[in-house]
């Protein structure tokens, strides 16, 4: 009888010692955030999730400002931001934050315009007066001055702007505020702005909703992240930078721009107007936030390999992606400050 309760004890021991084995090797991590770098996030979290036995990664793209506070409701293991995260809000997570720069984009002015004319120039005055609403034809006599021999319609404007909080139009407002005082003093910078009031103002959610307005509306220009243009294959503008160049947006004046900025030891660096003749002007970092007390060895292990899968497979699809490949110091830096998250 002794024999037999302390075989049933055993096979018990040994039951539960094999659920705990299968629960430790099933982990589900959830994210929401970011629109910005959603499309390269998705495409590593689907290949991670494949390639790591028991380990699941989802991620909802709704917005840098929503992921923001999904991460401080507690509904999420970690969040996305293209505006990093406040010291306000990081002050809120009693279990420490550790925010990791995990890819970087630039930030281009999409536009639709009757016969598809390539190559449109935009001065620096020109694209933020544009979304100040002071400029508001397309043959604009400054418009039409910095684009001799390409036929700019007699066609109202319609900007497109972000319906929602988020950390593009965050980016986008920085350097609009930093190269023009009006802008600064009239609209200022943030997740969220007020835009004019005008009929000529159209406001969509989320990166892949502005880029859809924009290819639906003749007449329209919007901000949208790179890779986001490239896929919906719609024209962008050249945008004049710091130095006076016309520079379009790729993997190289995307490396030009970060290269202009030490990364600081909290890992938030902001490039509001880069430096560099050859430097694309509206580029951005963009983080991952993580806790860095997470109550389970078994979690925190699967978003540090999440991490190091980003800094290594990640980074060699970022070009063909739309993305900027990290400088290998900030992977190096990224990859020490990963080990915070435990």
């Amino acid at each position: 009888m002794i024999r037999l309760m302390k075989s049933a004890a055993l096979a018990v021991a040994v039951s539960l010692s094999a659920t705990s084995a299968f629960a430790a090797d099933n982990v589900r991590l959830t994210g929401s955030g970011a629109s910005f770098p959603a499309p390269i996030y998705l495409t590593w979290f689907k290949d991670f999730s494949k390639n790591t036995a028991g380990v699941t990664v989802d991620y909802q793209s709704k917005g840098s400002g929503a992921g923001v506070q999904d991460f401080l409701n507690k509904t999420v293991d970690f969040a996305a931001s293209d505006s990093a995260m406040s010291e306000a809000d990081m002050a809120k997570v009693g279990e420490g934050v550790q925010l990791l720069p995990m890819t970087a984009g630039e930030i281009v002015l999409a536009y639709n315009l009757p016969g598809n004319p390539k190559g449109l120039k935009l001065p620096r005055d020109v694209y933020s007066n544009i979304f100040l609403g002071k400029i508001t034809k397309w043959n604009d006599p400054q418009i039409v001055k910095a684009n001799p021999g390409m036929k700019l319609p007699d066609l109202p404007i319609t900007v497109v702007v972000r319906a929602d909080s988020s950390g593009t139009n965050a980016v986008f407002t920085k350097h609009l505020s930093a190269i023009n005082a009006d802008f600064k003093k009239d609209l200022g910078e943030g997740n969220t702005v007020n835009w004019p009031a005008t009929d000529k103002f159209i406001k969509s959610p989320k990166n892949d909703g502005v880029t859809a307005t924009v290819r639906q509306t003749p007449g329209a220009i919007g901000y949208i992240e790179y890779g986001f243009a490239k896929l919906a294959k719609v024209d962008f503008a050249e945008l004049e930078n710091k130095a006076g160049q016309y520079v379009v947006p790729n993997a190289e004046s995307g490396a030009e721009a970060l290269a202009a900025v030490k990364m600081p030891e909290n890992l938030i660096a902001h490039l509001p107007d880069p430096e560099g003749a050859k430097s694309y002007p509206i580029t951005s970092y963009t983080w991952m936030i993580f806790r860095k007390d997470n109550g389970s060895p078994e979690k925190a292990k699967a978003m540090r390999d999440m991490v190091e899968y980003g800094l290594t497979h990640g980074q060699k699809i970022a070009d063909s992606m739309g993305y900027i490949p990290l400088p290998p110091s900030v992977v190096d830096e990224v990859r020490k400050a990963s080990q915070s998250i435990q």
